[in-house]
Formats: structure tokens, sequence, C-alpha cells
């Protein structure tokens, strides 16, 4: 079988399906996309580029329908020179949002495209005017509608969506649902898993153990999409509820997924100028490796994960995964996956003392959360380990392609699972 993987930062949410499809002998693996840094074991790689920006006279609002356009004419055309010699696509896995699928069914007609529906943006009801510290304005949500027409025109163009949570997959349109499967992209829980003696260097060069009373957050970036705003705000009163607290800040300084403030600052600047914290008990480690992330999550004493309405952070489960005892905002993407009191608690995504006080609750009370960091793992394990989702994605795309091999055993079990 022959499979065509398109995504801009290579594998993004493709890398465990990918690998495990180039396993099978027989199968032949191309990925599309952008990185020229990156390369999978038995998968070859294309690279493509835009030819150009949009263009800056082009109405804002479709700046960035045009740069769809321009991903989807670069990636059609380096498909259609895959096409000259001689590769024809079983089946095209893509993410749409960055444009890069847009044409390929007039390449492929033939061939069946299954759309990666990580996010359709909403005017309501999802995180735009979420947190009202950051209003958007009435252009900004004309601006926002129109961020749309390429996702759907993706949608239109696919024979099936797949999306990872079941939230993710009420944000898009209602005539669209039936054509779409909830799988987690899944995660590694025999790598992702408890160990003891983990240790963890911080910046300064002290190393903390599970002795310590860590208090993690991680975010890819720091910024109030993922309520770093909150967090901040909320260390004064832990740190004098919690003497002995250390808490450890993972994330980069770039805009992430919202705007930088507007003076050019970081958002990490901006919030260590408002709220003081003491510098030898609130550390910035930046951008730490894999393995070391996962040494923090093993370690930590509470995990806080805070999000707006918005994609779920692999980093949330994945810390369950760890059998973090994961302190999460009472936001819709988190309550799919936490039950409070069961596998996690909530807090208000605005509520700082609340943080605060839940954190230190649970830093006082460390092994009476026990119970609870067990049952985190096994929602994982039971939902959104690979284990789980890896079958259900070879079945579905052997429900699309008609082709046996891609889910291999079990294949009439995880069909239906598949179908649900």
């Amino acid at each position: 079988m022959k499979i065509l993987f398109i995504h801009q930062n290579m594998p993004g949410q493709f890398g465990h399906l990918a690998r495990r499809l180039a396993q099978s002998d027989g199968n032949e693996v191309v990925f599309l996309t952008q990185r020229q840094d990156r390369q999978l074991d038995g998968v070859q790689r294309i690279v493509y580029h835009p030819s150009r920006a949009p263009h800056p006279t082009t109405h804002h609002y479709l700046q960035q329908c045009e740069d769809a356009v321009l991903h989807g004419q670069a990636a059609a055309r380096a498909c259609l020179e895959r096409r000259g010699q001689g590769f024809t696509p079983d089946i095209v896995v893509a993410h749409p949002g960055w444009g890069e699928s847009l044409f390929v069914k007039d390449v492929w007609p033939g061939a069946p495209l299954l759309n990666y529906g990580e996010f359709y943006y909403r005017v309501r009801g999802a995180d735009v005017n979420f947190d009202p510290e950051f209003p958007s304005s009435f252009d900004a949500l004309c601006r926002l509608r129109a961020r749309c027409a390429h996702l759907l025109l993706a949608l239109e163009a696919a024979d099936h969506t797949l999306c990872p949570t079941q939230w993710q997959k009420s944000l898009h349109p209602a005539a669209f649902r039936d054509r779409i499967s909830v799988i987690f992209d899944g995660v590694d829980t025999e790598l992702v898993s408890p160990a003891p003696n983990t240790r963890f260097t911080l910046p300064n060069g002290r190393v903390l153990t599970s002795q310590d009373e860590v208090v993690s957050f991680v975010s890819r970036t720091l910024e109030p999409c993922r309520g770093f705003h909150t967090f901040m705000r909320a260390l004064p009163r832990l740190c004098a509820l919690r003497p002995r607290a250390q808490i450890v800040i993972v994330g980069g300084d770039g805009p992430g997924y919202g705007a930088l403030p507007s003076d050019g600052k970081t958002w990490r600047q901006r919030l260590s100028e408002e709220v003081a914290i003491d510098p030898a008990r609130v550390h910035f480690a930046g951008v730490v490796d894999y393995s070391a992330y996962l040494d923090l999550l093993r370690l930590s004493s509470a995990h806080v994960y805070l999000t707006i309405p918005f994609v779920l952070s692999w980093s949330m489960v994945e810390a369950m995964a760890a059998g973090c005892l994961v302190i999460g905002s009472n936001t819709a993407p988190v309550q799919e996956v936490i039950e409070p009191g069961r596998n996690g608690l909530l807090v208000d995504f605005f509520a700082v003392d609340e943080l605060a006080e839940t954190i230190a609750l649970a830093l006082a009370e460390r092994d009476g959360f026990a119970a609870m960091r067990h049952r985190a793992r096994d929602t994982v394990i039971e939902n959104y380990s690979l284990q789980v989702s890896l079958p259900r994605q070879l079945a579905l795309i052997e429900t699309m392609t008609g082709n046996p091999s891609a889910a291999g055993p079990r294949r009439a079990a995880m069909l239906a699972e598949a179908a649900r």
C-alpha cells in the first residue's frame, strides 16, 4: 500500500502512525513537508515551500486564505511531480491547517483523503473572548470567520476526518460530523511512565528529586492561551502557603497560539514584572529536551495544566501517563479527560487563589493522592495510549482503502470501533 502524509511540520500528529505503516512489509510511505531537518525511518520525505508570502495589499480578512492557497499550490505542484514519477497513493492523510491539502483531490481524484480536524475556529463558544482580559474586536471576529474558509474546503474535499477529542469534533460544522471519527493521537505509555529515583537539574544547577515539593508547569510557549498568567499570579500565595515548594516552568517565549504583548515584551517578562516571585524557588527552565521533560513529570508533586477552550495539549495526557497529579482548568478540553476527584483535580481557569490553594493541598497531602495518580495513568492506558489509538487509526485507514494489510490483527473489532 502507498500512503502519503502531508504536514508542514513533519511529523506533527502523524509520527506514530507513519512509523507503524512504514514498518509493515509492502507499504511505501511518503511524507510531504516543509521540514528539512527531520526524517522517519522507512519514510520518504518530499520538501516543498510556498512560492511567496501573502501580498501585503490583500484584505486582512483574506490573508490567511491567500496563505492557504499558496501552501496548497506549492504542495499540489510537489504532488504533480511525484505523480509524474508514477506514484499514486492508496490514501492521503493530511493536516489542513496551512492549506496544503486544498488541491490534493485534483491531483489524485481517486485517492481517499483523510483529513485531520485539529480545530475549527468559532466566533463564539470556544477560545475567542473566553478570557475578558483579552477581548476581540468585531474586526477580529470577522477575520476569524474568514479564516475558516480553507478548513471548510478541506472538510468538503475529504472523504473522512479524524479528530483527537470529542470536543474538538463538536466545533466542526454539524453537516460534516457524520464523517468524523474521534481517535486520539496516542501516547506511548511504555515510554511515558512513572520511574523511581528520577532527577531533574534546574538552570541554577540544583538537582530536584521526588523527595522535593515540585510543582510543574509545561507549555510549548508561555502564554495566556495556556493559562500562564493565571499560574504566575497564583505563585505568591502558593509560595506563602508552601515555603519549601519548588516551581519549575518549562516553555519558550514565542508568540505561540496568540500574540505577544503590544509592548514587544514576552509574557514571561510581562508577568515577571507584574508578580513578585522568588527566583530561588520559581525556575524558568526554557525549552528542554524530551527526556528531561519526562523526568520533570515523573518527579512532579503537582502538575498544573490550564487552557482556554482550545486544542488539548499532549503534555496534559502525558503528565497523567507519567503518574502526575494533574490540576487542570475546568474548561471543555480538560473536562473530557479529567473527572475531578477521580483522576485529577479541576479549578476555575481564572481563580488565582483557588489554584494556589489546590496546589498547596496537593503538596500537603501527596500520599493521599496516590490512588488518583494511578487512576490518571489508567485513564490514559485505557483510552489514549498507542495500544488503543494506533489500531483504531489503522482500522479507519482500512475502511477507507479496503486494504486489510493496514490494520493487521483484530481487524474486525477495530473496524467496528473506528466506525463509532
